[in-house]
């Protein structure tokens, strides 16, 4: 049925409750057209919203967009409350950066199960031809770790004229699907990260770049990432978020809104020139 969109102007917020007014700017009220009416209808100045009558108001709220960033793989605690983030429960798990290793593949499969509808996207020998509607129809995006720079490459490839996997997880953030992941699923979304991508040692990257500042994972987990991190941050690369193993830190709008832990004791840091900030952590 046609429809006639308005957004309410400053002006009109004056006529709302405070509460609905701080949320005015993702709030869109559509009046829909009568069935008999010869015509759309024309706006009178906006009433408030307790004269709207209910059958003709419509509230269209815009996502919000989600990133959950682990330090290492999640166990159940941490699994758990990825889904209490989530919109619903249709998984995709995205094993690049390992290769697509059968064996990891069989094993989240085994974990995530239980836990709603399930699917893996492989890229090899190439991807899925709805790979965008594919993507787009799920819940929660999770990314293996492993190997960064070898998954960012594969994502950022175009294939079946369209754009690369990189694009379309920009799009899935926006619409509001759940985007997470550990290791190399936790530094990817993030402008740079900390990476062993390319050797033995650690380097830092480009990612994708849909969270401010750089981020390093295994914060506690790995004696070098700490001296490595803080070091690369003092000589002039973007400061950022660290992370311990069984650390979850989510972010809402490219804010930082809370981190999470499953192990007491494990938490995020803050990391700028000047050192780091510990950064309070809800024990799960």
């Amino acid at each position: 049925m046609p429809c006639n969109t308005q957004r309410y102007s400053a002006q009109s917020e004056s006529a709302l409750s405070p509460a609905r007014a701080e949320s005015i700017d993702r709030l869109v009220f559509r009046v829909e057209r009568s069935a008999t009416a010869p015509r759309r209808v024309k706006h009178a100045p906006a009433p408030s919203a307790h004269e709207f009558p209910a059958s003709l108001l419509i509230l269209d709220v815009v996502p919000e967009r989600q990133i959950l960033a682990m330090g290492g793989a999640p166990d159940e605690v941490l699994l758990d409350y990825v889904l209490s983030l989530a919109r619903g429960r249709r998984l995709l798990y995205v094993p690049t950066a390992v290769r697509e290793d059968p064996d990891q593949i069989v094993y989240w499969y085994g974990r995530l199960r239980a836990r709603g509808t399930t699917t893996h996207l492989s890229f090899f020998p190439w991807p899925p031809e709805n790979l965008r509607e594919l993507t787009l129809q799920h819940d929660v995006i999770l990314v293996n770790g492993g190997n960064t720079a070898n998954a960012l490459a594969i994502w950022a490839l175009a294939i079946w004229g369209v754009h690369g996997f990189d694009e379309i997880l920009r799009e899935a953030w926006q619409q509001g699907v759940l985007l997470t992941g550990w290791s190399a699923g936790m530094i990817c979304w993030f402008e740079q990260g900390v990476t062993d991508s390319f050797g033995p040692g650690l380097a830092a990257m480009d990612c994708l770049g849909l969270l401010p500042g750089s981020a390093c994972p295994h914060y506690d987990g790995e004696e070098r990432r700490r001296p490595v991190y803080t070091q690369l941050v003092a000589d002039g690369f973007p400061g950022g978020i660290a992370a311990d193993d069984d650390v979850g830190v989510h972010f809402v709008d490219r804010e930082l809104r809370e981190v999470v832990t499953s192990r007491d004791g494990a938490t995020a840091y803050r990391v700028t020139p000047d050192g780091e900030q510990r950064l309070e952590a809800r024990l799960l």
